[in-house]
């Protein structure tokens, strides 16, 4: 695995090709003096119950393992805090509006797009919703999947992460 400093070879900043290793989590400008630090992005996945106990899950559309189970989530926009995030990745996906929005647990992940490895800092959520009935799936889902917490497997889930978390959170339940 490729370390991200090997992607970025010009300052942000002035354009330099003078971007250089400063330490083992920055790059510094020798021109200009930029220092810029790869931190990871913050990203977001929910476990969403009914009132039955039943959790939503969905079917990747989209690669990095597509065809595989996920929880509803993604990246975290900008000016948004992580429950936004939760809430608003939920509906995008899904179609449905959580009620409440508990903070569980983090991972930190590798989630590789278009060809690049973006460290990310996944944060689990657990959200209450009434039902599945008004469910679609949307935006980067391909299908609603309604499961059993007992009846998870863990080798069903493409991303690392999720796969950590599942296992984690059938321990907790």
């Amino acid at each position: 695995m490729e370390h991200p400093f090997e992607s970025f070879r010009y300052c942000p900043i002035c354009g330099s090709g003078m971007f250089e290793e400063h330490d083992e989590k920055s790059k510094r400008c020798a021109a200009c003096g930029f220092v810029y630090y790869f931190n990871p992005a913050a990203a977001v996945a929910c476990f969403v119950r009914d009132v039955e106990g039943r959790l939503l899950l969905v079917r990747r559309g989209k690669e990095p393992a597509k065809g595989t189970l996920d929880l509803p989530g993604g990246f975290a926009d900008r000016f948004e805090t992580a429950e936004e995030a939760a809430r608003r990745e939920v509906e995008e996906e899904t179609g449905l509006r959580v009620g409440s929005c508990r903070y569980l647990f983090s991972l930190p992940n590798i989630y590789r797009y278009s060809g690049f490895d973006v460290h990310t800092l996944d944060l689990f959520f657990e959200c209450q919703v009434d039902g599945f009935e008004e469910t679609v799936a949307a935006d980067d889902a391909s299908e609603i999947v309604i499961r059993r917490p007992g009846e998870l497997d863990p080798g069903e889930f493409g991303l690392r992460s999720v796969r950590e978390a599942i296992r984690s959170y059938l321990k907790k339940s």
